[in-house]
């Protein structure tokens, strides 16, 4: 059932809803948190569809929260989706004008009572969610450094303005990884003496598993650029030879172990529904993303090669404009 309503108030949406569910035949709530997703038209209906998929694992009231023309006069207009495509209730809020800018205000009525409350940026995070108005209505906050133009620079944000709850896809994607690492070296092993994550260029999550890697080992692991997709190759030198995982379709790792034979383990990756499910698992504080995060802005070679990187392509794209000006002008 759909639900359109223009030009309306909290208190018209909150009442339709009641009346939807009692066509319906008298649904109760029976859901487990609220999920704030704050989009835009281009990305709300993936983040949608996402959404309604990880209801199904974890029944949810959705809200996407759409802020549109800033200068045009103040106005709420809602679209409610019940009992369709997922066991949830979703609502589409569009805030025109300056009541965008009092999202929260807005939302906050909506919200289930007396379960936790996720916010979701699938991109155009906030630097700080935790402060955002959307954010503190929350106990979990969920932002993705991969969609941002510079991964890198987004995880030190992340890191300077991190609360307890806060957490991105970045490290999501790496729990595959993380576990069949750590499965990896909980056997008897070589001592190792260092270690190297290979992943495509602007890949948010295998500067996360460096960085947990050099905590969790005590060595130097090193963070090298592959063709992809995604995190291609862990390698650790130890003094009897090279422990590698190596993925190179995206969907199989190979495990090399000195005087074993190799061993293929499914290591596929995930989509933005899978990661988003995971993140509702688990609605605590991650101290283990906060100190591996804290660690990665600790160490940030990787943001200074890219800065210097795009301050010489500055440099040189100014040289050959003024290359092209005549000297007579």
């Amino acid at each position: 059932m759909t639900i359109d309503l223009t030009d309306t108030t909290t208190g018209a949406i909150s009442q339709a809803l009641t009346e939807a569910r009692h066509r319906l035949g008298g649904m109760t709530l029976g859901m487990v948190l609220t999920l704030i997703i704050v989009t835009d038209e281009a990305a709300q209906y993936d983040a949608i569809r996402a959404a309604n998929q990880a209801a199904r694992e974890h029944p949810c009231r959705v809200l996407a929260v759409i802020t549109r023309k800033p200068k045009a006069d103040s106005r709420l207009d809602a679209e409610i989706r019940v009992g369709e495509s997922s066991p949830g209730e979703t609502i589409v809020l569009r805030m025109y004008g300056p009541l965008g800018q009092h999202a929260d205000s807005v939302t906050a009525p909506l919200l289930v009572p007396d379960v936790p409350v996720v916010t979701w940026w699938p991109d155009n995070a906030p630097e700080m969610p935790g402060k955002h108005p959307l954010g503190a209505l929350a106990q979990r906050r969920v932002t993705d450094s991969a969609a941002a133009e510079a991964p890198r620079h987004m995880l030190a944000g992340l890191a300077a303005a991190y609360q307890p709850g806060d957490t991105d896809f970045a490290w999501t994607r790496a729990t595959a990884w993380r576990s069949l690492l750590a499965a990896t070296l909980d056997q008897t092993h070589p001592e190792i003496v260092s270690g190297e994550i290979a992943a495509e260029e602007g890949n948010p999550t295998a500067d996360l598993i460096t960085a947990w890697l050099s905590l969790r080992l005590g060595v130097p692991v090193a963070r090298t650029e592959s063709a992809g997709p995604g995190i291609t190759r862990a390698k650790f030198t130890t003094v009897a030879g090279n422990i590698q995982i190596t993925r190179t379709d995206g969907r199989t790792a190979t495990l090399a172990w000195p005087g074993r034979s190799d061993r293929s383990v499914a290591l596929h990756r995930r989509d933005i529904p899978e990661l988003l499910a995971e993140e509702l698992r688990r609605l605590d504080p991650d101290e283990v993303y906060a100190e591996t995060l804290r660690h990665a802005d600790t160490h940030p070679t990787a943001v200074m090669e890219e800065e210097a990187a795009e301050e010489e392509a500055e440099e040189e794209a100014e040289e050959e404009e003024f290359s092209g000006v005549p000297l007579d002008e």
